[in-house]
């Protein structure tokens, strides 16, 4: 029996192929989805990760695909393990786009295109907001009427759960310790951090959407509410407009006016760009301070952990985190830190400090043939 997982983006399709026994991986691939290239929809896309998995002849018939896993990134309060994909669930996924405009309408999509070209196939749910139903209250509620909380469900519910409970799963077993008291950074072009104890969650950056939080690519993270306010009021600017700014031209595009992808900005910043290692400082000072808020949930850390396309791959990102969290007595090994090693703090630092490469793929995979 094979299983298949599939992880479906506002700009990507990305599936990998395991075998059910050893968990190993047959196939896999990340496919573009833009207007401008051979795949522009979801569908396409899928249609073409079908093709490349016949041609890798990993398989001798899409039959033996039994299992189809979805990363799902919003499941509100009702879902917290994989749950079967139904219609009923479908129309589930559907009332919580709102909560998550750029991601449950994409993994429905992906949903759709399973059913309507593996027929054969059981489809399940794997939710990103999984991880966090360990949060305690006074970790996830807000300082607003309870009545919002009960009528509305307006609470925290964190974000890139499932990468999350995969390396923090792996550093418990790097640390030989199942109580490891662990802060785990996902920094991509979404970016959370998740403070954990024993590999539950107590508390984490994301909020009601994946828009609270850190800075990130395209969106600004925590800011004061009452600007929202301020550019109705004053600028005139209309809901769709604020949202807009705030999900699709903040972050990193608007502070570095360069780009949204790190690397872009770190190229500039090799040529002394002002405003690109403006960014790169920015972005690290808020990554420290929000590393230091998780660390009041755990009441020490015994690792700190980098994961996804920043945090395995820009050292420069880790290093001036790392220092401005100098004073908690966490250091780094400089040359492990510029080979991305898996451990790259020093042996003085009071806490390990961790790369690890994360894989939403395979801690879906697992979690659907339990």
């Amino acid at each position: 029996m094979k299983i298949l997982v599939i992880n479906a983006g506002s700009s990507s399709l990305k599936y990998q192929l395991f075998d059910s026994k050893k968990f190993t991986s047959l196939a896999k691939n990340l496919i573009e989805v833009s207007k401008k290239s051979k795949t522009p929809t979801i569908d396409s896309a899928f249609k073409l990760a079908i093709k490349e998995i016949i041609g890798s002849k990993k398989i001798s018939s899409l039959e033996e695909i039994k299992l189809i896993g979805h990363r799902i990134v919003h499941g509100g309060e009702k879902y917290s393990k994989p749950t079967a994909i139904d219609e009923k669930l479908i129309q589930e996924i559907k009332k919580l786009i709102p909560i998550a405009p750029l991601h449950n309408s994409i993994n429905l999509e992906g949903i759709l295109a399973c059913k309507k070209y593996l027929p054969h196939a059981k489809n399940f749910a794997v939710f990103d907001t999984s991880f966090y139903n360990t949060m305690p209250e006074k970790a996830y509620l807000y300082a607003i009427p309870s009545e919002l909380h009960k009528r509305y469900k307006i609470r925290k519910y964190g974000f890139h759960g499932i990468s999350h409970k995969f390396v923090t799963t792996k550093t418990m077993e790097i640390l030989r310790n199942k109580k490891a008291k662990i802060i785990s950074c996902h920094l991509g072009n979404g970016v959370s951090i998740t403070a954990s104890i024993g590999g539950k969650a107590m508390d984490t950056t994301m909020g009601f959407t994946p828009l609270e939080g850190m800075i990130m690519g395209t969106r600004c993270g925590s800011i004061d509410p009452a600007i929202t306010f301020y550019l109705s009021k004053t600028a005139k600017f209309s809901l769709e407009k604020i949202e807009e700014i705030y999900l699709k031209k903040s972050g990193l595009k608007a502070i570095s006016e360069i780009s949204s992808d790190m690397r872009e900005i770190y190229k500039k910043a090799l040529k002394k760009d002002k405003k690109a290692l403006f960014a790169i400082e920015m972005f690290s000072y808020h990554l420290a301070k929000h590393i230091a808020e998780m660390s009041i949930s755990l009441q020490g850390i015994d690792a700190i952990v980098f994961t996804a396309g920043i945090g395995e791959n820009a050292s420069y990102i880790r290093e001036q985190t790392i220092k401005n969290l100098s004073y908690f007595g966490i250091y780094l090994d400089k040359n492990a830190n510029r080979l991305s090693k898996e451990v790259i703090s020093s042996k003085t630092s009071k806490s390990k400090v961790l790369v690890i490469k994360t894989n939403e793929e395979l801690q879906i995979a697992k979690e659907i043939s339990n």
